[in-house]
């Protein structure tokens, strides 16, 4: 959108000149219901350093009425351009803005969202404001280190449920539909929350030290009341107050701890402070694995830890925002891990095989930037919520741990959030603690891992006698050429790392029987002589325990044990951490997509690990897609739908394994009989023991039927009927832009591309349905079109829906030398602003790894 970008100059400028001290915010949403628009009424109080100084708030709305400073109305049509609103003659100290606004409610999850749910027909209203969105509700100083107290009233209809940041008053009017809301803490505009509507509520307790009571809420919309498991959200949520106020020696911030299941929310959750929102495909109304509630419960202690980490110290700029998601993952592993009666104490292992694979992956794009990234604007924040600022900053955090130890860590934390309660922080204010409780100089090891890109490389240099006995080991690190494109230079860091050594007991298991810890020193080869006189074991893995983040490779040896028994390992992260160096060579074109194919068929019916198996079950079907030769992609397509098949009838009824293998039976079944199956476990024509084929089931068979052609709008229509609610909505969207038809995808592709009122969830929905990895034809003539209208759609929809445009809709199903050069052609041509430049460049990044796996996989072919 133009005019709504705020640069980091212009903020720096804006924060040496103002202090801000209060908001009071008034908001009629009676109207909600029907309305388009609401009355928005701000005043601010602030003081300026200067006399007759300049500056400006921001604001984005349909229509400013009146704006007056310090008793002066000012001429709106003056003042208000861009998203700004322009103050001039500032008084020294003390000023007061007043601006009465219509603002808008939206339905693409940014500013304040209304959704009506099709069960009810009642609207439900959340706001989301990270990065800049508090300035569509009301008028604001939009940038985290201008923080102030914030005091809502918001009148609403009667009966409805108001929540914010601060505890939910008694409606006060004579109808008992206005609530006053108490002052918060000094907080950022961008973790400010209200949350309005007839929503279903569990309330209860957390009883901490000293008598500490923090008053618990959870709320869904009513039509997913049965289905919410507040017994379970609660218990998790007990856990991380337990662990983070002890690790963090700093009691909970604020007054209560609500957590909202909110729909068509765009992330997974937001830390609005004490009133957290989370998207409320959360609360399952089917059946999921043991990894769906292991991934819930991280997200609920990602945003808990926030509450200190980002709420209660909030970095200064968007620059930092890497260390703010950062720190809430690692510590939000680290409690699964180690909180007493954690359900999830394997959760490092999950953490190596999603998020580290999701950072390997984004680290080597074109993309690819240090973990503490130029954010030189708005525009670079919105893009950056990517897999460096996550995950690859998250295993560097890890790493950092290992490096100064743990408790140096969290003591140097403690210190941190006493020192800087409310207030906002850089980078050097972490690491300045951290020295000061570790005694370890911080700043060449800041410098290696936080402000350069790309993956290093370890391998083993193992050499033996005739006896087999170690004589000398080494690791030897690469830093592999950076992307095409990517700035900066490739670097070798120091590494604190494990090495394991793992030996076949007599049962077949690879038990790890000796572990080495050392530091990797940041040069080509570092010496590792507590290992010389060892008998050269089974499997050398290096990293083991996942400590550093690089890329590792097995020795000549230990990849044919592993080959050979994957599955035998005793414990699963360093299944896990093989299983990833597996796939990240097949991506990599080092093994090929028919040898990974083999690999995870001969170990996954030992792996146990659930969320393991799931990840397999999605990197096989990308590798065989994408990266597999096209001659021989049916004949791989087939083997692994067939396994998956072998593996649903023989799992264990009712086990979590056999849901999963049911998924991805359905999302590759392709032959009449496979087809005729799915259709016949969706009629009840035929039973697999234990398999429930429950709601979101149905719809994953009806999917794969329609995109096939078995299913068309009748079939899709009667499920739609069964299922009257908003998922089921988004699934018939789904179902209805998969069929194989020209008609369809035309159909699809103007409900996204040529018109701009389907919301978020539900144009998400369409445009996976629109792209089907086995319509590659179908979809040929839609390359042309993606180019012809990208820089349009970015140029006039929000963020959030020209990104799942610009995303989902390039061809990345083309694999193929054309679509580079088409893709090469418009970059040279349009002229696109940074951020969408770099999303399509992104795109561009992954069909030329494609080509060169495919490549790779026609040779092991020949």
């Amino acid at each position: 959108m133009p005019g709504t970008n705020l640069t980091r100059e212009e903020a720096q400028q804006r924060a040496r000149l103002l202090t801000v001290d209060s908001y009071e915010i008034d908001l009629d949403l009676s109207g909600a219901q029907e309305d388009g628009t609401y009355r928005s009424v701000t005043t601010v109080r602030f003081d300026s350093a200067e006399e007759g100084a300049e500056t400006f708030i921001d604001l984005v709305a349909p229509a400013v009425h009146k704006v007056t400073l310090n008793g002066h109305a000012l001429d709106v049509a003056a003042v208000f351009r861009d998203s700004r609103i322009k103050l001039k003659h500032l008084k020294q100290g003390r000023n007061e803005l007043t601006v009465v606004a219509d603002c808008a409610y939206t339905n693409t999850g940014e500013g304040l969202h209304k959704f009506v749910d099709p069960v009810d027909d009642q609207a439900y209203l959340y706001t989301q404001f990270e990065v800049p969105d508090a300035r569509r509700v009301f008028a604001s100083f939009e940038q985290p280190d201008l923080k102030a107290t914030f005091q809502f009233t918001v009148k609403a209809p009667s009966g409805w449920t108001v929540i914010s940041n601060s505890p939910t008053p008694e409606p006060k009017g004579p109808d008992g539909n206005v609530w006053h809301f108490e002052p918060t803490p000094r907080i950022s505009t961008y973790i400010t929350a209200l949350i309005v509507g007839p929503y279903h509520a569990v309330h209860s307790t957390y009883e901490g030290p000293d008598g500490q009571v923090v008053p618990l809420g959870i709320y869904c919309r009513p039509s997913l009341a049965e289905f919410l498991d507040a017994d379970a959200i609660f218990e998790v949520t007990r856990q991380g107050f337990d662990w983070f106020q002890e690790k963090f020696d700093y009691a909970y911030p604020f007054a209560k701890y609500d957590q909202l299941f909110v729909p068509e929310f765009n992330a997974g959750a937001m830390e609005n402070a004490g009133a957290v929102t989370i998207r409320d495909q959360y609360v399952f109304r089917s059946k999921v694995t043991d990894a769906a509630y292991e991934v819930r419960a991280e997200t609920i202690l990602h945003e808990l830890a926030h509450m200190w980490f980002g709420d209660l110290v909030t970095m200064e700029w968007w620059n930092d925002l890497w260390l703010n998601e950062s720190f809430a993952t690692y510590t939000s592993i680290a409690c699964q891990a180690a909180a007493p009666g954690s359900r999830w104490p394997h959760s490092w292992t999950t953490f190596a095989n999603q998020m580290k694979t999701w950072a390997y992956r984004q680290d080597q794009l074109p993309s690819t930037h240090p973990i503490m990234a130029e954010i030189r604007d708005l525009d670079d924040v919105l893009v950056n919520f990517d897999g460096i600022t996550y995950a690859k900053g998250a295993s560097v955090l890890k790493q950092l741990v290992a490096y100064v130890g743990e408790d140096e860590f969290f003591r140097g934390v403690q210190a941190y959030f006493k020192r800087h309660a409310f207030g906002n922080t850089r980078l050097s204010d972490l690491l300045g603690a951290l020295e000061e409780t570790s005694g370890r100089d911080l700043r060449t090891w800041s410098k290696a891992w936080l402000e350069t890109a790309g993956i290093n490389v370890l391998r083993p240099e193992i050499e033996v006698d005739a006896d087999g006995v170690i004589t000398s080991f080494a690791v030897r690190q690469e830093a592999p050429a950076l992307p095409a494109g990517a700035k900066g230079e490739p670097v070798l860091r120091p590494h604190r790392i494990a090495i394991g050594l793992y030996e076949l007991d007599g049962s077949g298991k690879l038990v790890r029987t000796e572990r080495v810890e050392l530091d990797v020193t940041a040069t080509e080869r570092t010496e590792v002589p507590q290992l010389a006189g060892v008998r050269r074991p089974a499997v050398v893995l290096l990293n083991d325990d996942d400590l550093s983040y690089a890329k590792v490779r097995l020795d000549e040896e230990s990849l044919a044990t592993v080959k050979q028994h994957l599955g035998d390992f005793t414990e699963s992260l360093p299944r896990a951490l093989c299983w990833a160096s597996a796939w990240d060579m097949t991506r990599d074109g080092e093994l090929a997509t028919r040898d990974y194919l083999e690999l995870v068929l001969s170990g996954i019916a030992k792996e146990s690990d659930i969320g393991v198996v799931q990840s397999l079950h999605r990197q096989v079907k990308l590798a065989l897609d994408l990266y597999a030769a096209p001659e021989w992609r049916e004949t791989g397509l087939a083997r692994w739908t067939e396994a998956a098949l072998t593996h649903l009838r023989t799992a264990e009824p009712g086990s979590d394994h056999q849901l999963a293998w049911a998924r991805a039976f359905a999302a590759t079944a392709r032959t009449p009989q496979q087809l005729d199956l799915l259709a016949a476990l969706l009629e009840g024509g035929e039973t697999i023991e234990g398999l429930v084929v429950d709601t979101e089931l149905r719809w994953a068979f009806v999917e794969r039927l329609a995109a096939t052609g078995v299913y068309d709008e009748p079939e899709i229509a009667a499920e739609h009927e069964r299922d009257k609610t908003a998922a089921g909505e988004r699934h018939a969207a789904t179902a209805r832009a998969a069929r194989p038809t020209a008609e369809a995808k035309a159909e699809a592709w103007a409900s996204v591309v040529e018109s701009d009122k389907l919301p978020n969830a539900v144009q998400e929905a369409v445009i996976g349905g629109f792209v089907q990895t086995d319509q590659r034809e179908l979809l040929a003539p839609y390359t042309e079109k993606f180019f012809a209208a990208v820089k349009d759609v970015w140029a006039s929809r929000s963020h959030e829906m020209a990104q799942q445009i610009a995303v989902g809709l390039y061809p990345a199903v083309q694999v193929a030398e054309e679509t580079l050069a088409a893709t090469d052609a418009w970059l040279a041509s349009a002229e696109p602003n940074a951020a969408l430049r770099r999303l399509v460049s992104e795109s561009r990044s992954g069909v030329e790894r494609a080509l060169k796996a495919q490549a790779a996989d026609r040779a092991a072919g020949a």
